[in-house]
C-alpha cells in the first residue's frame, strides 16, 4: 500500500502557525512590545508638563505640525491594539477550556493574579483609552478646551491638561485606569520575556521583579501629573479659568 503524502504549501503552513497557540503569543508579545515603546513615549512627552506652558504647548503644536507621522502612528497603534486584544481574549479562552478541571485548579494555585485577571486588567485599560481620546485627544467630552489658546496663538494643552486634573473625578479614573495599565504589565513584561525565550530558574524571579519595577516607574511616571495638579504644584496660567 502506499501513503498519500499531502505537501503543505508556506502559505498554509503561515496560517497554521499563525493560529497555533505558540504563534497567538508571539503575535501578543509583538503587539505588546510597540504599545508599551508608544505608553513610555507617551508619558515621556506628558512629562514635559513640569517645564512649563511654553514646553509643553511647543512639543504639542511640533507634533500637530507633522499630522502624517502623527496619523501613521495612530492607525498603527490602533491596529496593534485590536490584535492585541482578539489574540488576548482567544488565548484566555483557550487556557480557560483546553485544560482539564484538576490541571485548572493546580495551576491556579502558582499562577499570580495578575496573570489570571489580564483579561479583566485589559478591558478596564480599554475603556479608559476610549474615554481618555474623547477628553483630550478628539476634545469630544469637554469641547470648551478646543478654545483654549497660549499668548503665541496655540493650542494650550498646557492649560487643558491642568483643567482636566483639576475635576477630582477625572483624575480618580485616571489614577484607577493607570493601575490597571501597570497591574497588567507587571505580568505582561515577564511573560514577554517567556514568550521571546528568556527564562529559566535563574531568571525567572528577577523578571518578575523587572516587571514590577517598570509598572511601578510607568505608574509614578503618569499619576505625578495629577498628583501634581490636585496638589497645586502645578497652577494655571494667569487669565485662564
Amino acid at each position: 500500500m502506499s501513503t498519500v503524502q499531502t505537501q503543505v504549501s508556506p502559505a498554509q503552513a503561515q496560517v497554521a502557525f499563525i493560529s497555533s497557540s505558540i504563534g497567538k503569543k508571539i503575535f501578543q508579545a509583538i503587539t505588546g512590545l510597540f504599545l508599551f515603546l508608544f505608553v513610555t513615549g507617551h508619558m515621556v512627552g506628558n512629562l514635559q508638563i513640569f517645564l512649563g506652558q511654553d514646553q509643553l504647548n511647543t512639543y504639542a503644536q511640533a507634533l500637530k505640525n507633522l499630522p502624517a507621522l502623527i496619523w501613521s502612528v495612530r492607525i498603527l497603534m490602533f491596529i496593534f491594539f485590536a490584535i492585541h486584544i482578539w489574540r488576548g481574549i482567544q488565548l484566555y479562552f483557550e487556557n480557560k477550556f483546553s485544560r482539564p478541571i484538576s490541571y485548572v485548579r493546580n495551576a491556579t494555585v502558582q499562577a499570580p493574579l495578575s496573570s489570571r485577571t489580564m483579561i479583566f486588567s485589559g478591558a478596564g485599560i480599554l475603556l479608559y483609552v476610549v474615554y481618555h481620546l474623547l477628553h483630550f485627544t478628539f476634545i469630544t467630552t469637554n469641547p470648551q478646551y478646543a478654545g483654549l489658546h497660549d499668548t503665541l496663538g496655540r493650542h494650550d494643552v498646557y492649560s487643558m491638561i491642568i483643567l482636566g486634573y483639576q475635576n477630582i473625578a477625572i483624575s480618580a479614573v485616571y489614577l484607577v485606569a493607570m493601575f490597571f495599565l501597570c497591574y497588567h504589565l507587571s505580568h505582561a513584561i515577564p511573560s514577554f520575556m517567556q514568550t521571546i525565550g528568556i527564562n529559566n530558574q535563574k531568571w525567572e524571579p528577577r523578571l518578575k521583579v523587572l516587571g514590577y519595577l517598570i509598572a511601578v516607574v510607568i505608574f509614578f511616571g503618569y499619576s505625578v501629573i495629577p498628583a501634581a495638579v490636585l496638589s497645586n504644584f502645578i497652577v494655571l496660567p494667569e487669565g485662564v479659568h
